[in-house]
C-alpha cells in the first residue's frame, strides 16, 4: 500500500466512523487519486497546474485551504481558501483578469496556480486540507504538512531565441499550458515563434499582449481543445475594446483603454499574429451573458491569420477589431456572435446559428475601413432554428457600418428580409439608413438555386453583374478589403501541422 493510500484510508476511517459509516462503505468511497505532477516528480513545468483524478464523481468542499511551499525556503508560493470565491490577477501583461483557483469537471480536481509561481530548479510541497475535496460523497484526506505532495521543476528553460516552443499537457512539452509560452516570450518582440500544443483539454483564460510574429497551432483541430467559462458576468470589464487613447485611471495605459476580459482567449496589440488548426470553447452556457471565444484587438495594420479552427459559444463568439482574415473556419453562436470593427475577410467559413429570431453579425466599421467581407462561406442553423438576419445594426450609432456577401450559401435559418436596421430607442418610424452598406451577390440556397431575395430590406442592395463587375471583383480580393497592400493567402495555406518530436 502507497504512502499517499494508506494516510488516505487512516483519516477517512476515523471520519466515516464517526458518522456511523461501516467498512463495506468505506472500501467503496476511497481511493487514490492519480496525481499530476505524479509524488516526487523531478521535471514539472513551471506553469503546470496541480491535477487529481479519481474514479469516482468529484466535487469541491464548503472550506479549507491548499497550499504550495517552496521546501528550501519554507516560504507559501500560493495559498488557496476554498469558498473564497474567484482569484484575481494579471494574465499577459493585462491586469484585473478574475480566474477559479480551483476546477472540477467528473473526477477531476485542477489546481490553478498564480502565474509565475513556481520557479524553474525549486523543489515545492502541496498540503490540502482533509475535505476540500468529496469524492463520491465522502471527504479526501488531503496531504498534510508531514506528508505532502512533493515534486520539482525543471531547471533548463528553452533557448530565449527558439523558434519554436511545444505546449503539451502532460508535460512533456517545454510547457504545460499555452499561457506558460506565451509568458516565455518577450513583451514587443517581433521575432517569429510558434507554438506548437498538442492534443489535450487545455483550461484557462488566456491573454496575449503585445508579442508580435506569434504563430499559435494545434496538433489536432478536433482534439487540441482551449476551453474556459469567461463571460461578461465573470469578468465584467466595460469600455470600447478597440479604443486608441488611454481610458481614464486606466492602470496601464499602454493598454489602449478600457479591455474586454471576457473572451476566452485575448490578443491585444499584436502583429502577425496567426492562429490555426485547433478548437477555442467558451463553455459558458446559454444565456450566461457575452462570452467570446476569441477577441483580436489590434488595428487596421497588424495583419492577423485565422485559419482551420473551431469556435464554440454562444453570445458574441468572435470579436475582431483588427486587420484580419480569416478561412475554413466554422463559427457557433446565438447572438451578434460575429461582430466588431473589421476589417475582416472570411473565406470558405461556416456559421451556425444557435436561436431562432436572432443575429449572425454585427459590425461597427468605421468609415476609414471596410467592415465584414464573406466570400463563399455558409450560413446555416442548429435543427430547428429560424428567421435569423445576417445582421443588425443602430445607423445612428454606426452610420457606415458594412456586411458584405459574395458567393455565399444561405440556409432556411436565413429571414427572407436578410438585414435589420435598428432605431434609436426614443426615435419614431424607419430608421435612416445613412451610409450602412448591407450588400450581397450571387446568394445560392443549400440546393444551389438562387435565394429568393424579393423580400429582402429595401436599404440593403443586391450586386449584380454587369453594372456592378467592379464592386464585385473588389469584395473577391482580400487585399483589397483589408487594404494595406497585404496578401494574407500565402500564411493561410492548408499544410500538416507540424510534427510533435
Amino acid at each position: 500500500m502507497s504512502r499517499l493510500h494508506r494516510i488516505g484510508l487512516l483519516f477517512v476511517a476515523g471520519f466515516l466512523a464517526g458518522h456511523g459509516v461501516g467498512a463495506g462503505r468505506l472500501a467503496a468511497a476511497v481511493e487514490t487519486p492519480t496525481l499530476f505532477p505524479a509524488d516526487a516528480a523531478r521535471e514539472a513545468c513551471t506553469d503546470t497546474p496541480l491535477r487529481l483524478t479519481f474514479a469516482a464523481p468529484v466535487v469541491a468542499g464548503a472550506k479549507g485551504r491548499i497550499q504550495v511551499l517552496d521546501t528550501a525556503s519554507g516560504a507559501v508560493v500560493d495559498s488557496i481558501e476554498i469558498g473564497a470565491g474567484p482569484a484575481t490577477q494579471a494574465i499577459g501583461g493585462i491586469d484585473g483578469f478574475r480566474y477559479h483557483p480551483v476546477t472540477v469537471e467528473g473526477g477531476e480536481v485542477t489546481i490553478h496556480l498564480r502565474n509565475g509561481a513556481l520557479q524553474r530548479g525549486r523543489d515545492y510541497a502541496v498540503t490540502i486540507d482533509p475535505g476540500v475535496i468529496v469524492v463520491g460523497g465522502a471527504p479526501f484526506a488531503g496531504f498534510g504538512a508531514e506528508a505532502p505532495w512533493r515534486f520539482a521543476t525543471r531547471t533548463d528553460a528553452p533557448p530565449a531565441d527558439a523558434p519554436r516552443l511545444v505546449v503539451a499537457a502532460d508535460g512533456s512539452g517545454d510547457f504545460c499550458t499555452v499561457q506558460g509560452a506565451f509568458d516565455f516570450l518577450p513583451e514587443d518582440s517581433n521575432r517569429p515563434v510558434t507554438i506548437f500544443v498538442r492534443r489535450g483539454r487545455y483550461t484557462g483564460i488566456l491573454c496575449l499582449y503585445r508579442r508580435h510574429g506569434v504563430t499559435l497551432v494545434g496538433e489536432d483541430r478536433k482534439g487540441t481543445v482551449l476551453a474556459y467559462p469567461n463571460n461578461a458576468n465573470f469578468n465584467g470589464s466595460g469600455g470600447n475594446p478597440f479604443a486608441g487613447t488611454p481610458a481614464p485611471g486606466a492602470a496601464n495605459p499602454r493598454q489602449g483603454g478600457a479591455v474586454y476580459r471576457r473572451g476566452m482567449l485575448l490578443v491585444h496589440q499584436c502583429e502577425d499574429f496567426t492562429l490555426a488548426n485547433l478548437t477555442l470553447h467558451n463553455t459558458t452556457p446559454q444565456g450566461g451573458s457575452q462570452a467570446e471565444a476569441i477577441i483580436v484587438n489590434g488595428s487596421t495594420t497588424t495583419r492577423t491569420v485565422i485559419r482551420d479552427c473551431d469556435f464554440f459559444s454562444f453570445q458574441d463568439t468572435i470579436q475582431i477589431n483588427s486587420q484580419a482574415y480569416i478561412t475554413r473556419c466554422h463559427v457557433e453562436g446565438d447572438v451578434d456572435f460575429l461582430w466588431g470593427t473589421g476589417p475582416a475577410f472570411f473565406e470558405d467559413c461556416t456559421f451556425r446559428t444557435l436561436r431562432s429570431g436572432a443575429y449572425f453579425t454585427q459590425v461597427r466599421n468605421p468609415g476609414t475601413n471596410h467592415g465584414f467581407v464573406f466570400l463563399r462561406c455558409r450560413f446555416e442553423g442548429a435543427p430547428g432554428v429560424k428567421d435569423n438576419y445576417l445582421t443588425r445594426v443602430e445607423p445612428h450609432r454606426f452610420p457606415d457600418s458594412e456586411v458584405v456577401l459574395v458567393d455565399c450559401v444561405l440556409g432556411d435559418v436565413v429571414h427572407p428580409v436578410g438585414w435589420q436596421l435598428q432605431r434609436a430607442r426614443d426615435a419614431t418610424g424607419d430608421p435612416d439608413p445613412g451610409r450602412v452598406r448591407f450588400w450581397e451577390h450571387n446568394s445560392r440556397t443549400p440546393a444551389g438555386e438562387p435565394v429568393d431575395d424579393s423580400r429582402r430590406l429595401p436599404a440593403s442592395r443586391r450586386l449584380r453583374e454587369p453594372a456592378d463587375a467592379a464592386a464585385i471583383e473588389h469584395y473577391r480580393d482580400p487585399v483589397r478589403v483589408l487594404g494595406g497592400s497585404w496578401d494574407p493567402r500565402p500564411a493561410a495555406v492548408l499544410r500538416p501541422a507540424p510534427g510533435a518530436g
